[in-house]
């Protein structure tokens, strides 16, 4: 049995990660520029990714969600295929704060795809119980070679809090990671319209 809802928005819909992503997960992990700008540096075996997908939805502490796009196919149908990616983890109830990312495969990216996912999971990460999860907290981190990725993130009302430089790799090279977040507060002022 998988945890967490199904978020829809208007390009995409969010669903627990189940075993039948597999395949588009193990796509993803072969995606050089997406595994560059998240800074991943581990190797994962195809049985990893396997298992992973077959039993992650169901872990405590966290929610994965595979997206899908809701834009239908010529014959008409909702395809439910993986287009990427968006994790909610670290949760800590005590302090009602956790940390999101997102991985779009790359055929799916500048589509708006990850914007819509972004916003369906601050919904639900905002909202009281027992429709969301009633944080006050949400954080991510990006790199400093992915200006897109950041200003995507400052779009949608996350702040800049902190900078770790020299803590990822980009290829030989170190970049900086950026420490973002967004309040409860800040993301409830934003849906009223009182922020920029």
């Amino acid at each position: 049995m998988t945890r967490g809802p199904e978020l829809i928005g208007e390009l995409v819909r969010l669903r627990p990660v189940e075993a039948r992503d597999a395949d588009r997960m193990w796509e993803s992990l072969q995606d050089e520029e997406g595994i560059r700008l998240t800074g991943t540096t581990r190797k994962f075996e195809r049985e990893e990714v396997d298992e992973w997908t077959r039993t992650i939805s169901d872990r405590e502490g966290r929610y994965d969600f595979t997206m899908t796009s809701l834009i239908r196919t010529v014959s008409g149908e909702e395809a439910d295929d993986m287009i990427g990616e968006i994790v909610i983890n670290d949760i800590d109830p005590a302090t009602r704060s956790a940390n999101v990312r997102l991985q779009s495969l790359p055929q799916y990216r500048g589509r708006g795809y990850g914007r819509e996912a972004i916003s369906l999971v601050l919904g639900f990460v905002f909202a009281p119980a027992p429709q969301g999860l009633g944080l006050h907290r949400l954080s991510l981190d990006v790199l400093s070679i992915n200006p897109r990725a950041r200003m995507l993130y400052e779009s949608l009302g996350f702040v800049q809090e902190g900078v770790l430089r020299d803590a990822a790799l980009d290829g030989d090279q170190f970049c900086d990671v950026i420490m973002m977040s967004l309040l409860d507060h800040e993301y409830e002022a934003l849906q009223r319209g009182e922020l920029d």
